[in-house]
């Protein structure tokens, strides 16, 4: 039964909830058809520039988050007398018992909301390139988005991290619904906050003039590039399990973008504050996205033991 609700309170969540907001936007587009169609006629190009960074600073993001996430489970391992657990490029162990391994299992997840919301915070301060302002966005994505479904997941199965953690606390069936059910509804507020940040990097005013015109410049600076930027994590999590692999980015993409790109319409008042990409941005970031890749599976592959 408590599988059932959770899968419940997921599904609207998930895709009755962005569905609805994405019809409203639809029936406000045809409200309004003239005007947003007089806006989106003077429309710049897609700037491509843009998109391509962003899928790389989107790739960055990602695996620097879950390279957070892991070694936060760790740190609390090592200082634990009787455990030596053992940092890795996808994942970590550990040898050795202790009552609190179990309980550090959520600190993973606590790591990349308190990283997530250090840099929505930064974002708050109207200074930063466009570059570093995209990295932030999605930082704070990619933290929220990591941790709150595995909120979820945890109340449905003791074997996940934050499942182990729940039973170390001794959740009952009523806590851990609780849980779910605010990690699952904090996944939307999580994911708009994130809209006017976004809309912000624009370089025209007219790239996000009209409700049409916004939705247009959320799927090619975000959407879009977010779903290049998982296809290029693949790399980062081999060898393991496909559902390691190529599942835990896919619902970080897709479970915060549908809220993203739905709601793009709705958002007014930003000002067009973005200045346009150096022409050598992407190589920079392509060098820096395959640095940090031989980093993962040259160092950390093999694995750092800390004890």
């Amino acid at each position: 039964m408590l599988g059932s609700a959770i899968a419940a309170l997921a599904g609207g969540v998930l895709l009755v909830g962005p569905v609805l907001l994405a019809l409203a936007g639809v029936l406000r587009l045809r409200g309004a058809a003239s005007a947003s169609a007089a806006r989106d006629a003077v429309a710049p190009p897609w700037n491509r520039r843009l998109s391509l960074n962003s899928a790389l600073l989107y790739t960055l993001a990602f695996n620097l988050t879950f390279f957070v996430q892991e070694l936060f489970l760790v740190l609390p391992k090592a200082l634990t007398p009787g455990l030596r657990p053992t940092l890795f490029h996808n994942n970590h162990a550990w040898q050795g018992e202790h009552p609190l391994a179990a309980l550090f299992q959520g600190s993973g997840a606590v790591a990349t909301v308190v990283v997530a919301s250090l840099c929505a915070w930064r974002l708050r301060r109207p200074r930063g390139g466009t570059g570093s302002r995209l990295f932030l966005i999605w930082m704070a994505y990619c933290g929220w988005l990591m941790a709150l479904p595995q909120v979820a997941i945890g109340a449905i199965s003791d074997g996940s991290d934050l499942g182990m953690a729940m039973r170390y606390l001794q959740w009952g069936p009523a806590a851990r619904l609780c849980a779910a059910a605010l990690a699952l509804a904090a996944i939307p507020f999580a994911a708009l906050s994130l809209l006017r940040p976004l809309l912000a990097l624009a370089d025209a005013p007219e790239r996000i003039a009209g409700p049409a015109a916004r939705t247009r410049f959320v799927f090619q600076c975000a959407t879009l590039p977010a779903l290049l930027g998982t296809a290029l994590t693949v790399p980062f999590r081999m060898p393991r399990e496909w559902i390691e692999v190529a599942l835990l980015p896919a619902w970080v993409a897709l479970f915060g973008l549908v809220w993203i790109q739905a709601g793009a319409w709705r958002v007014q008042g930003v000002r067009a504050g973005g200045a346009a990409m150096r022409p050598g941005s992407t190589l920079g970031l392509a060098l820096a996205a395959a640095g940090l890749l031989l980093v993962f599976q040259l160092l950390l592959r093999p694995g750092i033991a800390f004890y």
